[in-house]
């Protein structure tokens, strides 16, 4: 199998810059709903990108929990993506959903979200996964699985259902998009890309991109 030789038309969908919502937010949430309806798996899957200290890029997929004025999403603030948002608070999001020939760029400045957010959404979330934040030194070496799940072990017997509490090393991020960029599969390649800038006024100015 030849990498090069693989090549997929997409014929699905168009898009225009002058049917898209006035938002990039907006226009997500449709997009989302879309997705939603088409039963798309981990459709809130998301390649998050960072920067680290040393100026180069740093990517992992997280999931997207959250859409109000920005996009939400939780970690553990001493993980290595943590530490680069301390230090360089600006990031970029691509959702790529291949079922519906879509990706989807989101950029900007990302801050944390309120404690009570955080709270609200952690104890939303089943008791293991509560544990596990606990547990987890995450972004750090470890001897081995071993480890892990000693610690595991001692949380549970430490901690009940009814007493755990979020670690104030652990919640959610918002980022509020100042660009953001729309782009539907069409076939020979010559793809729509819709692309947002924000003003000064805060509007958004709308453009269409080469493929």
């Amino acid at each position: 199998m030849k990498l090069a030789d693989i090549r997929i038309d997409y014929t699905l969908k168009s898009l225009d810059e002058k049917d898209v919502n006035s938002s990039p937010i907006d226009q997500f949430k449709i997009w989302v709903n879309e997705a939603h309806q088409s039963k798309l798996h981990e459709l809130n899957a998301m390649h998050l990108s960072t920067v680290r200290p040393d100026g180069r890029p740093n990517s992992r997929i997280v999931l997207l929990k959250d859409v109000d004025t920005g996009l939400v999403f939780f970690t553990n603030y001493k993980s290595t993506k943590g530490k680069e948002l301390e230090a360089n608070p600006f990031a970029a999001i691509t959702f790529f959903w291949p079922e519906l020939e879509r990706q989807i760029r989101f950029m900007g400045k990302v801050s944390k979200i309120t404690p009570k957010e955080s709270d609200d959404y952690f104890f939303s979330r089943p008791f293991a996964s509560q544990v596990g934040a606990w547990a987890s030194p995450q972004s750090e070496v470890i001897p081995d699985r071993a480890y892990l799940e000693k610690r595991e072990s001692e949380v549970r017997q430490k901690i009940a259902k009814n007493t755990i509490t979020r670690p104030e090393h652990w919640g959610g991020y918002r980022l509020i998009p100042d660009e953001a960029e729309f782009w539907q599969g069409r076939p020979s390649r010559l793809h729509d890309r819709i692309h947002y800038q924000k003003e000064a006024d805060g509007s958004w100015k709308i453009e269409r991109l080469a493929p």
